[in-house]
């Protein structure tokens, strides 16, 4: 299970690490884009457009919960680099403790809060009861999401990114098919599509305990390392929470350019929904970089390997620019197509064309600032990933989408492009504290 990711050709370990990594999050958003797909086949825009909401609301939750796991992979990778196994099983348990008792309060919390969520959301009427019904049944699942998304921070902590995509795998292959049981068969609707998702991860969560039972990761994990300690989840924290916070600042800035697009119309609504699904699978390579970057710096900073780990940053920008630049020019060509995919009512096709040709752009600046997250966390540096994102998106990505929606009500074209914008900020952010953090030596300071 522990692999050690210190030594060897740099860029032979991040493809090695990456790769599976990647698979995984292409298998988790398949499934994800399988509600709606599935649910497109069944049902009308109204149904649509309640998925999308719900799952954008549901998408929000486990970025955050990945980003506060972030704190996890950090604190194991450095052990495990360092060879510190006792402190890497301290690691573990506190991570489980810890987000055993995040997952009971988010469930409680958001269950007495659906009606007003979705309200907030600014949902159409046609679509706002089949977006409780998904809600609903999504937030009363929040702990097996929390368990599944803890167990692979550690897995990837400990350099294995291969177990986890054994994990969604079943997720994937058990949520496409119960869909087609609840939604097709039984007509179940939006809330066919919750029922799915939910009793896939819990399918998926047991899987993965399956497989923590009958391997070893020879740490020596005990229940006193399930006890809440501050020296060992103060780090974890430190790290996390800096990185919650910012991808819940990201995504509450896709909420609200949804209430924007929402305020439109159904049709855009629908739209928009659509392409913020295609996105996410575009972005499954900047996304997987990050966690590469974090996981591979984090054993290297361990060993106190700091060119290693500054290599790994380079070899991750390089593979984001030149994967974002090919799929920038090719849906120029087959936008519509992809709309279609979903929805083949010709005015969500030529919106939803218009946005993603705008938006797509974002999948390369944005993979550079999120190579740079990886790298700034491996460091505990996170505040400075926090810092760029916040900027970017108070600055740009919010008024931005919204002055674009105001002085041009025709088209979506423009509130996609605001998006890239938002990241060329991030990208320009991440290379001056890069050079700042490097000359004053304040990176290797915070790795000692």
């Amino acid at each position: 299970m522990e692999k050690n990711l210190t030594t060897g050709g740099v860029l032979r370990n991040i493809v090695g690490f990456s790769l599976p990594y990647l698979l995984s999050y292409f298998l988790q958003t398949l499934y994800g884009m399988a509600d709606l797909f599935i649910i497109g086949q069944f049902s009308g825009t109204a149904d649509i457009t309640a998925v999308s909401i719900g799952s954008q609301v549901m998408h929000m939750l486990t970025v955050m919960i990945v980003g506060l796991a972030m704190g996890a992979t950090i604190a194991i990778g450095r052990a495990v680099g360092a060879g510190e196994k006792e402190r890497a099983a301290l690691a573990i348990g506190n991570s489980a403790a810890l987000f055993m008792a995040v997952a009971a309060v988010l469930t409680a919390a958001l269950l007495a809060l659906v009606r007003p969520i979705v309200a907030a959301m600014s949902t159409p009427p046609e679509a706002a009861e089949g977006a409780v019904q998904y809600l609903t049944i999504c937030f009363a699942g929040i702990p097996f999401i929390t368990a599944y998304n803890v167990i692979s921070s550690i897995f990837r902590g400990l350099g294995d990114s291969k177990s986890p995509m054994y994990f969604v795998a079943v997720a994937c292959a058990a949520n496409i098919g119960l869909d087609y049981l609840f939604i097709g068969w039984l007509g179940m609707g939006p809330a066919g599509a919750a029922l799915g998702t939910t009793l896939s991860q819990t399918l998926s969560v047991a899987a993965a305990l399956a497989v923590i039972l009958r391997q070893k990761t020879g740490l020596p994990l005990r229940k006193d390392s399930f006890r809440p300690r501050r020296d060992v989840m103060g780090p974890i924290l430190r790290v996390g929470v800096p990185v919650t916070l910012q991808d819940g600042f990201i995504q509450v800035s896709f909420i609200l350019i949804t209430i924007i697009a929402n305020s439109r119309g159904l049709n855009d609504a629908a739209a928009v929904g659509i392409v913020e699904k295609v996105i996410s699978f575009v972005f499954l390579v900047p996304s997987s970089m990050l966690s590469t970057v974090s996981a591979l710096a984090a054993q290297n900073v361990g060993a106190g390997k700091h060119d290693r780990a500054a290599q790994t940053l380079r070899y991750a920008v390089g593979i984001c620019l030149a994967f974002g630049l090919a799929a920038g020019v090719l849906v120029q060509f087959v936008a519509g197509e992809i709309v279609a995919v979903f929805d083949s009512t010709p005015a969500v096709v030529a919106a939803g064309s218009q946005y993603i040709r705008g938006y797509i752009w974002d999948c390369m600046f944005a993979g550079v600032h999120f190579s740079f997250s990886g790298y700034f966390c491996a460091y505990g540096r996170s505040g400075v990933s926090f810092l760029h994102n916040a900027l970017a998106i108070v600055l740009v990505r919010i008024p931005g989408a919204y002055l674009m929606s105001r002085l041009f009500p025709e088209t979506l074209l423009p509130m996609g492009c605001a998006a890239t914008a938002g990241s060329l900020l991030s990208v320009a952010v991440c290379g001056a504290a890069f050079l700042w953090l490097r000359r004053r030596g304040l990176l290797e300071q915070a790795a000692t």
